[in-house]
């Protein structure tokens, strides 16, 4: 993974280079003082990550984000802050941000949230993959794939390592209490034991192996749950954007400029709620109990 580093102050960008480098989280492979400077390195580096500070001379890292993303979408945007606004801190995210780091540096906090922000982007790219050879192969026929024979929720071990880990995640989402969420630890521990094929169909086709009657009520249980994880994530950010469980799951659960509309939605700024995609939800929660 390529990291560039953009502060003012280099012992910052010394700090963070160390901290990476020891940690074998990736490379650096650039550094500047500016935005102007960094926008006219991006023209011949390709890095990963951008690590920029919020508050710099000749451009700050809002507009520096903002004219970046334009242009390279593809990469994965960390800010650098002493502020604590959240006027200042949902224009960052609105611009692009996907994670924050305060200053002063702390190591241990720089080591976490980069370690996600590589999960994340590794996590993306291994769904692409997926996706890319499951189109290539082409969709086999529900009907002629062969039906294991399945259990309910309340018919699983409750001693499955993935299936804890997977109920600590449900609990921090805030939504281990909603009825959807029996329904999606029965999906993903299905697709566990399936492996790779479970890829293939589509969450209606998913749950239509379980509730073959009523398998859209199942569905709209699932979504619901769902939607209301990225409330409560949302919310999270929206009152404490260094929230360890925002850091950890946002990003990656949910899209990112799904949150940020759903955050828009909370403060009044949109009557749209962010989207979901169950789908790449279920994934995502696979990706997280199984590494």
């Amino acid at each position: 993974m390529k990291f560039y580093l953009i502060d003012d102050d280099a012992s910052v960008c010394n700090i963070l280079k160390i901290i990476i480098q020891q940690k074998k989280l990736g490379e650096v492979c650039g550094s500047a003082s500016n935005g102007v400077d960094a926008l006219e390195d991006l023209r011949f580096i390709h890095p990963d990550i951008i690590i920029v500070d919020l508050l710099m001379p000749i451009m700050d890292g809002i507009n520096f984000v903002r004219k970046a993303k334009e242009q390279y979408p593809d990469i994965c945007y960390v800010m650098l802050s002493q502020v604590s606004s959240k006027e200042m801190v949902a224009q960052a995210y609105e611009c692009g941000v996907t994670f924050f780091l305060q200053k002063p540096v702390n190591g241990v906090e720089v080591v976490r949230v980069l370690t996600n922000v590589v999960d994340s982007i590794q996590m993306k790219r291994t769904f692409q993959q997926m996706q890319s050879l499951f189109m290539q192969g082409g969709q086999e026929n529900m009907a002629a794939a062969p039906v294991p024979e399945l259990k309910l929720l309340s018919e699983q071990p409750e001693d499955k390592p993935h299936i804890k880990r997977l109920r600590g995640i449900l609990q921090k989402l805030g939504i281990i209490g909603e009825s959807g969420s029996a329904d999606i630890i029965t999906l993903v521990d299905y697709m566990i034991e399936q492996g790779p094929e479970s890829g293939k169909f589509t969450v209606s086709e998913l749950c239509s192996r379980f509730s073959p009657n009523n398998s859209k009520s199942m569905e709209q249980r699932i979504r619901r749950a769902v939607n209301a994880g990225l409330t409560n994530l949302a919310n999270m950010g929206l009152e404490d954007y260094s929230n360890d469980t925002f850091h950890d799951l946002a990003g990656t659960l949910y899209s990112f400029e799904q949150i940020r509309k759903e955050m828009d939605y909370i403060r009044g700024k949109s009557g749209t709620h962010g989207k979901v995609s169950l789908k790449n939800f279920l994934n995502s929660l696979i990706f997280y109990c199984t590494n």
